[in-house]
């Protein structure tokens, strides 16, 4: 399996998760240790608007870019085929896509590398969130109410035919925002 494979040996799989545990750790000891402790306060409200943001962004990717745009949607459909396959975004593309895409115009904006960094760590750590979460919908046991749920949303979300939804994985709030629940649902809001 290459370098831009979208199925990933089991070694790449768990690299994956080591590399984006790693950025965050990174991350957050360098805002705690190398930044000044006035900037505290400005650095954590960061920290948590990124979160925020990865929550959106996240069922905005799934829903208009997984299942909508080309090749994405077709690469996705392997991912709905064989969903215990370990099917994913290769990692050089992801950790490319959040330095491009997040930290550099983040950067560019707030014009302060601890700033950019906080936003980064709070959209990483998101992702991060959201990988461990996905994973665990279809390859662990639920271990309390809660991941209950998650595996239900993500259930109804392959479930085949009927309108499509339930495209937040980490939350339910965008679908619900939106109007993309699946009709019938008995699960709680998460």
């Amino acid at each position: 399996m290459g370098l831009f494979s979208l199925e990933h040996g089991k070694a790449a799989f768990v690299a994956d998760f080591a590399l984006y545990g790693a950025a965050v750790l990174s991350l957050a000891l360098y805002l705690v240790f190398d930044t000044a402790r006035s900037q505290g306060p400005a650095l954590a409200i960061t920290v948590l608007a990124g979160l925020a943001a990865w929550s959106l962004i996240e069922y905005l990717l799934h829903r208009f870019v997984l299942h909508g745009l080309q090749p994405f949607a077709r690469w996705h459909a392997a991912h709905h085929a064989r969903p215990t396959a370990l099917i994913g975004s290769p990692t050089v593309v992801s950790a490319s896509g959040f330095g491009v895409l997040v930290f550099l115009p983040a950067w560019g904006l707030l014009g302060s590398l601890p700033l950019a960094s906080a936003l980064t760590l709070g959209i990483v750590a998101g992702y991060l969130a959201y990988a461990v979460i996905h994973h665990a919908t279809h390859h662990w046991r639920a271990g309390g109410a809660w991941m209950l749920q998650r595996k239900r949303w993500h259930a109804l979300h392959h479930r085949a035919g009927g309108t499509p939804g339930c495209y937040g994985v980490s939350s339910s709030l965008w679908d619900r925002v939106f109007g993309s629940t699946r009709g019938g649902i008995a699960v709680t809001p998460c």
